[in-house]
């Protein structure tokens, strides 16, 4: 009897020390960024400069954007059209004029392009003392590569540095672009 009590106690201490890293090798996680900047404006004017879902002129890199659909309907979608020829698909799900942000998650894009999947983001205009305004732009998705061992261009690190990389650039040209129109 003393054998089985000894077998079960090993039983029970290998699952012990096993389990809790079973979860190690489950694949990816989500990822979540946020950028913020400030601008020498009120909230109405940077508002106005981003509320319209299908005009990304602000964004450097953006050649053209194409869609159908309005930001009232929730059903917009668009293409970015980059200067390099590539594109993503977007579609818009959340849209509040009043709280002056939407919210809307990419459709298809190439890894090569962005190295993300099940990207969702959004996009907000708040008050700031002083008259100014705070753009908020903030995302989740996961990496590039859905399964264990990424290549190191389609891994977490790689998809939050190039995320990151276009939220700055957009924020930076937005305020530049809405503080010169004073």
């Amino acid at each position: 009897m003393a054998g089985t009590i000894e077998k079960s106690l090993l039983a029970v201490a290998f699952f012990a020390l096993a389990l809790p890293h079973a979860g190690w090798a489950h694949g990816p996680s989500r990822q979540k960024i946020t950028e913020t900047i400030q601008i020498d404006a009120p909230p109405a004017k940077v508002w106005a400069a981003i509320a319209d879902f299908h005009d990304m002129s602000w964004l450097p890199g953006v050649a053209k954007t194409t869609g159908a659909g309005d930001n009232e309907s929730e059903v917009a979608k668009r293409q970015l059209t980059f200067d390099s020829g590539a594109t993503i698909d977007e579609s818009l799900y959340k849209y509040d004029a009043v709280e002056m942000s939407y919210s809307y998650r990419i459709d298809k894009v190439d890894v090569k392009v962005l190295p993300v999947n099940n990207y969702f983001s959004t996009i907000i205009v708040l008050p700031a003392e002083g008259g100014k305004s705070s753009v908020e732009w903030r995302g989740a998705f996961y990496r590039g590569y859905p399964n264990n061992d990424p290549p190191p261009e389609l891994n977490d690190e790689a998809a939050l540095q190039a995320v990151g990389k276009v939220y700055r650039a957009g924020l930076e040209n937005l305020k530049k672009k809405v503080e010169a129109a004073k």
